[in-house]
């Protein structure tokens, strides 16, 4: 949301907007020219407003909602507006269930370091830059494609490059079939002489890309298994591998790619270091599905062989965790020292009764050094007391437990 703002703001539109509190984006966002409401009621709407965009986290009730009705104001979710504003570009479009951001995040750098000037907006802020957004001059857009309740299919792509697919947002696909058919509609939506860039051998793809009518590249052909990244592990080598593929297609030279590669520092939460407590490194990642979470444990096994991992996961929805549950146990398992915090609800209410706690008693079964925390506060004080410097401290999560990893390092 807050990079479609940045982009009407470098269109001269007026922008205004509200949160349930105020954070450094929405700070950030007002010194760009935003204007910031910092309680969300039908006060801040008005009837000179020519469109509302709404993020998917909201309700029908919400009372700007409700307002935008009664004043017949325009709505469209953040997909839609998104769609609008840059289908008119030479779209290309990030998807997959893992390495979205990294591998946008990834292209945004390499078309930048050879001058092709793209906009780009991308699922968290770039190490680099401390934006999620870039304005470009060119006519390259590279842009997150989110799979949620299929509105990536609001974007018409004339790159498409498809990460990995996985059963995932449970709360709203019944199955891995029914993810893979809203990815067969998207690739049906590649413009006319488009490409599609993904892993070809991947059994959960192959039925995906079986009737494409656009070219289909295998991102494989140019995986390079000791290309010198900052970032670690075998998921960013294969992110940098469909970054380069995707654009090769408009002739910038592996070279060129890897040489901008070199120099890629990431993403805000995605295997980010944030600093040390007790002599142990602490990293921050967004991981919250079971392929995630075993990714970032390769990537600081790769870092620091022989280490103790100290795991701390807040599993992120309710749904999430009752669907991959087995599947979170063994992942986190492969630490040596788990703490599990308190499912963080989100959008939902606990219909399936699953907790944290019941995580951590599964989890015991392949790994007896597992508990459950209550709190932030619980998890600090029992990473306090653990790490030194044989350790490493992983925070991991999509929801609130970012805050442990910042009062950790402060």
């Amino acid at each position: 949301m807050s990079a479609l703002a940045r982009h009407f703001l470098s269109e001269k539109k007026v922008v205004s907007g509200s949160d349930r509190s105020l954070t450094p984006i929405t700070k950030s966002l007002a010194s760009e020219g935003a204007q910031i409401f910092a309680e969300q009621s039908a006060e801040n709407l008005s009837s000179d407003i020519g469109l509302v965009v709404y993020t998917e986290a909201m309700n029908e009730e919400h009372p700007e909602m409700a307002a935008a009705r009664a004043l017949k104001v325009p709505m469209v979710n953040y997909f839609e507006a998104l769609g609008l504003a840059m289908n008119p570009y030479y779209l290309i479009a990030v998807a997959g269930t893992h390495g979205k951001t990294t591998v946008s995040a990834m292209l945004t750098d390499i078309f930048e370091s050879v001058d092709k000037d793209p906009t780009a907006i991308i699922g968290s802020l770039r190490a680099k830059t401390q934006s999620n957004y870039r304005a470009g001059k060119s006519k390259y857009a590279i842009v997150e494609a989110c799979e949620y309740k299929r509105d990536f299919l609001h974007l018409k792509p004339d790159i498409l490059v498809i990460t990995n697919l996985e059963y995932e947002h449970v709360d709203y696909y019944k199955s891995l079939e029914d993810v893979q058919d809203a990815f067969t509609s998207f690739i049906s939506q590649v413009n006319e002489g488009g490409v599609v860039i993904t892993d070809t051998s991947n059994i959960n793809i192959t039925p995906v890309i079986a009737n494409a009518e656009a070219k289909v590249v295998n991102y494989h052909d140019f995986l390079e298994l000791d290309l010198p990244l900052k970032q670690p592990g075998m998921h960013n080598r294969l992110n940098a591998a469909a970054a380069i593929a995707a654009a090769a297609q408009e002739n910038i030279s592996v070279s060129d790619a890897k040489q901008a590669l070199s120099q890629f520092i990431g993403t805000w939460r995605r295997f980010e270091y944030k600093g040390e407590v007790n002599g142990a490194p602490v990293y921050d990642d967004y991981a919250h599905h079971p392929t995630e979470i075993r990714a970032a444990i390769d990537g600081v096994k790769e870092l620091y062989p022989g280490k103790r991992i100290i795991l701390t996961f807040q599993p992120h929805t309710y749904s999430r965790t009752a669907a991959l549950f087995g599947e979170f146990a063994k992942a986190v398992g492969q630490a040596q020292e788990i703490f599990l915090l308190p499912v963080f609800a989100a959008r939902e209410e606990n219909q399936s009764g699953v907790s944290s706690r019941e995580l951590a008693v599964k989890t015991l079964e392949t790994n007896t050094n597992a508990q459950y925390v209550d709190s932030l506060a619980a998890a600090e004080a029992a990473i306090r007391k653990s790490a030194d410097s044989e350790t490493v401290v992983m925070v991991v999560g999509a929801g609130s437990v970012t805050a442990l990893a910042e009062s950790l390092t402060k």
